[in-house]
């Protein structure tokens, strides 16, 4: 398959742009439970916004900048549901020593996103715009 150029067109079936619209809406009833200490909500909310964050990174994967970014997605919301969960239950106070509390765990996730997207810019982004080397004689 060739490498994506410049003028590659990337479109989305309906049904596909419709779960995403529901996953935004989902993402923020769960931060509106965070916001408002709606325990019930934030919590409720968890499993669908992931559960669909998770769908659209599996439905992307052949796409290398898309999987990338869903990747970074899928720890995002995992590391603030965490973030949330840990405020719930007043573990984001709790001192684990070396001036990290318990909502500090929440950046292991957010640092394996970055991590992601960091590999996807400085590695494989450069590999797609690089012109395949043709050896002639």
């Amino acid at each position: 398959m060739p490498p994506p150029s410049e003028h590659f067109v990337y479109t989305i079936p309906a049904s596909y742009r419709r779960m995403e619209n529901l996953h935004i809406l989902f993402w923020l009833l769960k931060d509106i439970g965070w916001c408002m200490i709606w325990k019930p909500l934030g919590i409720s909310m968890i499993f669908p916004t992931l559960s669909i964050a998770l769908l659209i990174t599996w439905r992307t994967r052949g796409i290398k900048a898309e999987l990338a970014h869903n990747l970074a997605i899928v720890f995002w919301i995992t590391a603030n549901s965490y973030w949330m969960i840990s405020e719930f239950v007043g573990f984001d106070a709790v001192q684990l020593g070396y001036g990290f509390t318990g909502k500090h765990l929440a950046l292991v996730p957010f640092l394996l996103g970055l991590c992601i997207l960091l590999y996807y810019y400085l590695i494989e982004k450069p590999r797609e715009t690089q012109p395949e080397q043709v050896a002639t004689l």
